[in-house]
C-alpha cells in the first residue's frame, strides 16, 4: 500500500525491458561523508560540554538523530529510484512518498553521449547525456549511471540500430526462454 510501484508496472504489454538499474552507490557518498562529519562533530561537542548542561546535550543529540534520519531518507530515495530502458522509451521512476516517473521515447533521441571522470572510471559510473529533438527533456542528463558503456551501447542499438535484427533477436530470446520454461518479462 505505501510501497512505491515497481517500474515494470509502468511498462506496456508490447514493450520489452532492455536495462533496469539504479544509480551508482557513489551518488550517496557526499551525503554519507556529510552525516559522518556532523555526527563526529556532535560527539566532540557533547564530550567537551560540561555535565551540567543537560538541555544542550539533549538538543545536540536530537540534532544528531535528525542527521541520521535525513541520511536514511536519502538512502531510501536512492534505493527506490530506478532507471529503465525499454525498446520504446526510457524512464526514471523515483520518490519515496510521492512517485514521479519521467519518460522519453527512444524515437526522440537525436544524440547520445556518455562522460566518465577519473573517479567515475575508478568506481564504475558515468554520466549519460541524451539530446532530443525539440525542447530539453526531463532525462537529458543522467548522472551516476553504473556501467555507462553498456547503457550507451544498448540505447545506441535501439535508436540507431537495425530494427529488423532487433525484432529477430527478441524473437530468438523469447523462443529460448519458452523452451527453458521461463516466463518472458514484457
Amino acid at each position: 500500500m505505501f510501497a512505491p510501484r515497481d517500474p515494470d508496472e509502468y511498462l506496456l504489454p508490447t514493450e520489452r525491458r532492455v536495462i533496469r538499474v539504479r544509480r551508482h552507490w557513489s551518488s550517496l557518498l557526499w551525503d554519507l561523508l556529510e552525516a559522518a562529519a556532523l555526527l563526529a562533530g556532535a560527539m566532540m561537542i557533547s564530550y567537551l560540554l560540561p555535565a551540567n548542561l543537560g538541555v544542550v546535550q539533549n538538543i545536540l543529540w536530537y540534532a544528531a538523530l535528525f542527521v541520521l534520519l535525513r541520511l536514511a531518507y536519502f538512502v531510501m530515495e536512492w534505493w527506490v529510484e530506478r532507471i529503465v530502458v525499454t525498446d520504446k522509451r526510457f524512464m526514471i521512476s523515483s520518490g519515496v512518498f510521492e512517485t514521479k516517473v519521467a519518460m522519453m521515447p527512444i524515437s526522440k533521441v537525436t544524440d547520445l553521449t556518455y562522460e566518465r571522470s577519473v573517479l567515475g572510471r575508478m568506481f564504475g559510473f558515468g554520466t549519460l547525456v541524451v539530446e532530443s529533438a525539440g525542447q530539453i527533456q526531463a532525462l537529458n542528463r543522467i548522472e551516476f549511471l553504473p556501467n555507462p558503456e553498456e547503457v550507451y551501447d544498448a540505447i545506441s542499438e535501439l535508436t540507431f540500430g537495425d530494427k529488423k535484427a532487433q525484432a529477430e533477436r527478441f524473437s530468438m530470446i523469447k523462443a529460448q526462454r519458452a523452451a527453458r520454461g521461463k516466463k518472458m518479462v514484457p
